[in-house]
């Protein structure tokens, strides 16, 4: 009786399953995550193909690109099949892609509300690990006068000193600021700390005439304003 192998090569598949076949005669929509995927990490192992290798990477992130995407090298070369450049090449692609959907958004230079806000400081903070707490300077026509990172932290806080913000502020000139941060666990509630920070930050720039208009909270999938809740 004949012996069939156990395991089918990329290369004697049907051309029509083949990633980069099925991109060049169907088109890139024809393709499932997986195939594009495969089509980053080049070849699989003896034991799996590439696809199968990049069906296994998504099933561990729940087949969610935006949590593939936070992913580190280091977590990448944990896989069986995944090396350093493969784990590279997966990193970029998917940074790329979501460069892309901020550039499909018209970049302001001015904010006159809380999503104007949101759109200009989203890509600075989503798809982190940790929690960064930065502050937009805003001239007296609603002009963005540059954005600053304050401080970064850990998974649960950073800390944000005021002497530190109304310096960033005075340097410029600013006449207002709107603080702005992470939370990477995807909760857009406020935390405690949050309040507290916010109401000392307010006060201090009330004395120093530096209006504090707003402090946004940003996640992967939206965000929290304090000045649209009356938090200020």
């Amino acid at each position: 009786m004949e012996d069939y192998p156990n395991k089918i090569s990329i290369k004697s598949w049907a051309e029509e399953d083949r990633p980069r076949e099925k991109l060049s005669g169907q088109g890139r929509r024809a393709l499932t995550d997986a195939e594009l995927i495969a089509i980053l990490i080049g070849s699989g192992s003896r034991d799996e193909s590439a696809v199968v290798l990049s069906k296994r990477i998504l099933h561990h992130y729940e087949n969610d690109l935006n949590k593939l995407g936070k992913a580190s090298i280091a977590e990448l070369c944990k896989f069986k099949g995944v090396g350093e450049a493969k784990a590279i090449s997966i990193i970029a692609a998917l940074e790329i892609g979501r460069r892309r959907g901020d550039t499909e958004i018209k970049v302001l230079d001015e904010v006159k509300s809380s999503r104007d806000g949101y759109n200009i400081m989203r890509r600075h903070l989503m798809d982190l690990n940790h929690e960064e707490f930065w502050i937009m300077l805003i001239g007296r026509s609603s002009k963005v006068l540059a954005k600053e990172l304050v401080s970064k932290g850990g998974l649960s806080g950073t800390v944000a000193d005021p002497k530190i913000i109304f310096h960033m502020a005075l340097q410029h000139q600013a006449s207002a600021i709107i603080m702005v941060h992470n939370h990477p666990s995807g909760n857009l509630k406020p935390s405690r700390e949050d309040l507290v920070l916010t109401k000392k930050i307010a006060d201090a720039g009330r004395m120093l005439d530096i209006n504090v208009l707003d402090h946004l909270i940003i996640t992967d999938s939206g965000y929290f304003s304090f000045g649209d809740e009356g938090l200020l």
